[in-house]
């Protein structure tokens, strides 16, 4: 029989609240870092530089070829063994789990949204960038200031449905202790050997969130169409 208490009090639904904050927690942050890091990615692939263009073309290339699941376990096994002892011994007692996490999620996700955010430059038409070219701007203040606010319309779509990945991406980091929502549903199961309820409010806070940020996007889209560029 479905045990609704188990989710609404008690030590059991602290610890599957305190797994959905840190969700939550890896969502915000790795979208705060991935943005900056995808935008610079996107203007090395696209800098008048064979040199930044193949940099930014074998990082996008490197982390998009490889597992997620992959990446989870180079940085919370294999980085720390390039550091010193003592080192990797503070990390691991001191919540290296997480850290670990968001490394991982923030290279992966800037990978993806780099080309994202690179196919909607490219969407603007060249003659815009020429146009800022002859009044003088650099490459960097023309993207900036002529060609960026116009690719924003483009871009924020894809954006959009990557954060979702994102979000569901986040679960992966359970593979390596991170006390997410996906560990502390299986901590709560091996707990009360009960799977129905932990897993119950694990689907739907995924799938609420879920919905919230496709909400979001079709929101933005029907508010700010894009048109074709002429």
């Amino acid at each position: 029989m479905f045990d609704l208490s188990l989710l609404l009090t008690g030590p059991y639904h602290d610890l599957l609240v305190k797994g959905l904050l840190l969700s939550l927690t890896l969502l915000g942050l790795t979208l705060v870092l991935a943005l900056p890091l995808s935008l610079l990615i996107a203007l090395l692939r696209l800098a008048p530089s064979r040199i930044l263009n193949a940099v930014a073309w074998s990082y996008v290339e490197a982390i998009r070829n490889v597992p997620l699941l992959a990446h989870m376990l180079f940085w919370y096994f294999g980085a720390p063994e390039l550091l010193p002892e003592a080192t990797r011994e503070w990390l691991y007692g001191h919540n290296f789990e997480a850290i670990a996490a968001l490394c991982a999620l923030t290279l992966y996700t800037a990978a993806f949204m780099s080309e994202d955010i690179r196919s909607g430059i490219r969407a603007v038409p060249p003659v815009q960038l020429e146009a800022g070219r002859a009044l003088g701007f650099g490459f960097l203040t023309t993207m900036r200031l002529v060609v960026l606010p116009q690719a924003l319309r483009v871009t924020v779509p894809p954006l959009v449905s990557q954060t979702l990945n994102l979000w569901k991406n986040t679960s992966i980091a359970t593979v390596i202790g991170t006390a997410e929502l996906m560990y502390q549903a299986a901590k709560v199961e091996t707990a009360t050997f009960r799977s129905f309820e932990p897993f119950v409010f694990a689907t739907v806070s995924y799938l609420s969130l879920s919905l919230l940020i496709t909400g979001l996007g079709a929101w933005y889209q029907h508010a700010y169409p894009v048109r074709a560029a002429t």
